[in-house]
């Protein structure tokens, strides 16, 4: 990890797996009354304008309330995500909503504008996750707060400018890890040719 020296750090540990929101709520004695981000390290973003967050922040600069990462996902693949329900777009890949659905069968997704990794939160959200009852797989999600908060704040998703790897799955790890190996100045061309004699001479049957 990269360590700077004009930045505290500070760590905070979940005493038990309930959840992404009691996560996030774990964090409230050391964010206060201040707006924050959270980032999902399974979900790597590859930022193509300049990094997610720092869109994302750009855009709080300007709008001042919440924000959703948001990504478009095949309709087949709601189960596995927070689907957001878009109200009306106020901005190029940003998007008022008018609900959020954790995790919802195809049938049921209002969307398929899928939440990913990346937020940037008003502290509001705190006290619903303080009431938050277990949701979806038995844990507090962040993704219900987040459908409560909207019912005070606006809420916006924005369509990051990048492409997202899914580390928490193996693929999505392997292809990460592939594709940044190939574009490393020092790695590209050694590990371009191990591909090259790997894949002409392992069968693809």
């Amino acid at each position: 990890m990269l360590f700077r020296s004009d930045v505290s750090y500070i760590y905070v540990r979940q005493q038990q797996a309930l959840g992404l929101g009691h996560a996030v709520l774990c964090a409230r004695p050391v964010v206060g009354d201040e707006p924050f981000a959270v980032i999902l390290a399974d979900d790597l973003i590859d930022g193509r304008s300049s990094g997610c967050l720092q869109q994302m922040v750009e855009l709080f600069q300007q709008y001042k309330c919440s924000l959703l990462g948001t990504e478009r996902i095949d309709p087949t693949e709601t189960e596995k995500y927070g689907i957001v329900s878009p109200d009306q777009e106020i901005a190029d890949r940003v998007t008022s909503i008018d609900g959020t659905i954790e995790k919802p069968s195809p049938e049921n997704a209002p969307s398929t504008l899928a939440v990913v990794g990346r937020y940037i939160l008003t502290p509001g959200i705190f006290d619903f996750l303080e009431n938050q009852e277990k949701g979806a797989g038995g844990e507090i999600q962040l993704t219900d707060a987040i459908a409560r908060l909207l019912g005070e704040e606006q809420i916006l998703a924005y369509q990051f400018d990048g492409v997202r790897y899914d580390c928490g799955s193996k693929l999505g790890y392997l292809q990460a890890t592939v594709e940044y190996a190939l574009r490393h100045p020092d790695l590209r061309e050694p590990f371009g040719r191990y591909l090259q004699r790997y894949c002409s001479s392992t069968p693809t049957d």
